[in-house]
Protein backbone atom coordinates (compact mmCIF):
# COMPACT_ATOMS: atom_id res chain seq x y z
CA UNK A 1 0.00 0.00 0.00
CA UNK A 2 3.11 2.02 0.39
CA UNK A 3 3.89 2.72 -3.38
CA UNK A 4 0.01 3.67 -3.67
CA UNK A 5 0.07 6.31 -1.20
CA UNK A 6 3.21 7.65 -2.23
CA UNK A 7 1.70 7.98 -5.48
CA UNK A 8 -1.55 9.35 -4.31
CA UNK A 9 0.54 12.04 -2.01
CA UNK A 10 2.29 12.91 -5.67
CA UNK A 11 -1.02 13.39 -7.36
CA UNK A 12 -2.58 15.35 -4.59
CA UNK A 13 1.07 17.94 -4.38
CA UNK A 14 -0.26 18.60 -8.24
CA UNK A 15 -3.74 19.35 -7.98
CA UNK A 16 -3.00 22.89 -6.43
CA UNK A 17 -1.10 23.53 -9.69
CA UNK A 18 -3.59 22.27 -12.22
CA UNK A 19 -6.07 24.50 -10.51
CA UNK A 20 -3.80 27.69 -10.71
CA UNK A 21 -3.30 26.99 -14.20
CA UNK A 22 -6.85 26.76 -14.94
CA UNK A 23 -6.95 22.83 -15.99
CA UNK A 24 -10.08 21.09 -14.38
CA UNK A 25 -9.39 18.34 -12.20
CA UNK A 26 -11.16 15.78 -10.40
CA UNK A 27 -9.30 14.02 -6.97
CA UNK A 28 -10.70 11.02 -5.76
CA UNK A 29 -9.41 9.48 -2.23
CA UNK A 30 -7.40 6.98 -2.24
CA UNK A 31 -9.59 3.62 -1.02
CA UNK A 32 -9.49 2.74 2.78
CA UNK A 33 -9.24 -0.55 4.76
CA UNK A 34 -11.63 -3.01 3.24
CA UNK A 35 -15.06 -3.24 4.99
CA UNK A 36 -18.22 -4.12 3.62
CA UNK A 37 -19.17 0.10 3.29
CA UNK A 38 -16.33 0.46 1.03
CA UNK A 39 -15.57 -2.31 -0.78
CA UNK A 40 -16.12 -1.29 -4.85
CA UNK A 41 -19.12 -2.76 -6.96
CA UNK A 42 -18.08 -4.66 -9.89
CA UNK A 43 -19.19 -2.84 -12.55
CA UNK A 44 -20.36 -4.62 -15.57
CA UNK A 45 -22.41 -7.81 -16.45
CA UNK A 46 -20.47 -11.20 -15.66
CA UNK A 47 -18.69 -12.81 -18.34
CA UNK A 48 -19.87 -16.41 -18.52
CA UNK A 49 -17.39 -19.75 -18.04
CA UNK A 50 -14.33 -17.56 -16.03
CA UNK A 51 -12.97 -20.32 -14.49
CA UNK A 52 -13.55 -20.49 -10.43
CA UNK A 53 -9.91 -20.14 -9.32
CA UNK A 54 -9.91 -17.01 -12.03
CA UNK A 55 -13.36 -15.33 -10.73
CA UNK A 56 -11.66 -16.04 -6.87
CA UNK A 57 -9.03 -14.00 -7.60
CA UNK A 58 -10.89 -11.38 -9.48
CA UNK A 59 -13.60 -11.04 -6.56
CA UNK A 60 -10.99 -10.60 -4.14
CA UNK A 61 -9.57 -7.77 -5.61
CA UNK A 62 -12.73 -6.11 -5.96
CA UNK A 63 -13.57 -6.67 -2.43
CA UNK A 64 -10.11 -5.43 -1.73
CA UNK A 65 -9.51 -9.28 0.00
CA UNK A 66 -6.12 -10.17 0.48
CA UNK A 67 -6.52 -13.61 2.66
CA UNK A 68 -9.00 -14.49 -0.19
CA UNK A 69 -6.29 -13.13 -2.97
CA UNK A 70 -3.83 -15.44 -1.87
CA UNK A 71 -6.22 -18.36 -0.71
CA UNK A 72 -7.19 -17.99 -4.81
CA UNK A 73 -3.57 -19.45 -5.72
CA UNK A 74 -1.62 -22.96 -5.24
CA UNK A 75 0.99 -22.53 -2.13
CA UNK A 76 3.86 -22.79 -4.99
CA UNK A 77 1.99 -21.09 -7.87
CA UNK A 78 3.78 -18.38 -9.53
CA UNK A 79 2.95 -14.75 -11.19
CA UNK A 80 4.74 -13.34 -13.88
CA UNK A 81 3.74 -9.34 -13.16
CA UNK A 82 5.10 -8.53 -17.15
CA UNK A 83 8.24 -9.54 -16.93
CA UNK A 84 8.66 -10.10 -13.08
CA UNK A 85 8.58 -13.61 -11.18
CA UNK A 86 6.97 -13.40 -7.85
CA UNK A 87 6.59 -16.91 -6.25
CA UNK A 88 4.95 -18.77 -3.28
CA UNK A 89 2.04 -17.24 -1.11
CA UNK A 90 4.17 -15.22 0.86
CA UNK A 91 5.39 -12.99 -1.72
CA UNK A 92 2.36 -13.45 -3.75
CA UNK A 93 0.91 -11.35 -0.52
CA UNK A 94 3.55 -8.82 -0.68
CA UNK A 95 2.89 -8.13 -3.99
CA UNK A 96 -0.79 -8.19 -3.96
CA UNK A 97 -0.62 -6.29 -0.53
CA UNK A 98 1.17 -3.37 -2.28
CA UNK A 99 -0.01 -2.81 -5.83
CA UNK A 100 -2.70 -4.73 -6.25
CA UNK A 101 -5.29 -4.76 -3.13
CA UNK A 102 -7.34 -1.05 -3.84
CA UNK A 103 -7.59 -1.40 -7.34
CA UNK A 104 -10.96 -2.94 -9.60
CA UNK A 105 -10.80 -5.56 -11.91
CA UNK A 106 -13.35 -6.15 -14.60
CA UNK A 107 -13.08 -9.22 -16.77
CA UNK A 108 -14.23 -7.82 -20.49
CA UNK A 109 -14.11 -11.47 -22.21
CA UNK A 110 -12.03 -15.11 -22.40
CA UNK A 111 -9.68 -14.45 -24.99
CA UNK A 112 -8.71 -17.95 -25.13
CA UNK A 113 -9.29 -21.81 -23.57
CA UNK A 114 -7.11 -24.65 -23.08
CA UNK A 115 -7.61 -27.62 -20.73
CA UNK A 116 -5.76 -26.18 -17.84
CA UNK A 117 -6.71 -22.57 -17.80
CA UNK A 118 -8.06 -19.49 -20.04
CA UNK A 119 -6.46 -16.03 -21.32
CA UNK A 120 -8.90 -13.26 -20.05
CA UNK A 121 -8.97 -9.79 -21.55
CA UNK A 122 -9.27 -7.66 -18.28
CA UNK A 123 -9.95 -3.86 -17.35
CA UNK A 124 -7.43 -3.14 -14.48
CA UNK A 125 -7.36 -0.30 -12.10
CA UNK A 126 -4.90 0.44 -9.58
CA UNK A 127 -6.44 2.11 -7.07
CA UNK A 128 -6.57 6.13 -7.74
CA UNK A 129 -6.39 5.36 -11.82
CA UNK A 130 -8.57 5.20 -14.58
CA UNK A 131 -6.77 2.23 -15.72
CA UNK A 132 -6.22 0.02 -18.91
CA UNK A 133 -6.48 -2.93 -20.75
CA UNK A 134 -4.78 -6.24 -19.74
CA UNK A 135 -4.49 -9.80 -20.61
CA UNK A 136 -4.10 -12.25 -17.93
CA UNK A 137 -3.42 -15.95 -19.13
CA UNK A 138 -4.68 -18.40 -15.77
CA UNK A 139 -3.41 -21.78 -15.05
CA UNK A 140 -5.09 -23.36 -12.75
CA UNK A 141 -4.79 -27.09 -11.17
CA UNK A 142 -6.39 -28.66 -8.18
CA UNK A 143 -9.33 -25.69 -8.26
CA UNK A 144 -6.81 -23.29 -7.79
CA UNK A 145 -4.31 -21.13 -9.68
CA UNK A 146 -0.90 -22.41 -10.30
CA UNK A 147 0.37 -19.84 -12.40
CA UNK A 148 -0.94 -16.45 -13.80
CA UNK A 149 0.75 -13.86 -16.46
CA UNK A 150 -0.22 -10.63 -16.43
CA UNK A 151 0.54 -8.50 -19.65
CA UNK A 152 -0.97 -5.58 -19.90
CA UNK A 153 -1.79 -4.07 -23.37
Amino acid sequence: MGRQRAKWAALVAVVPFLAASGCAATVTAPPGPATSASAPEATGTPVEGVDAAAQAYVDAVNARDLDALVASFAPDAEIIDVSRSIKGHDAIRRWADGEVIGGTLRVLSIAGRRGDGQKLLVHWAPGGSGGWEAHYDFTVGGGRIVRVDLQYA
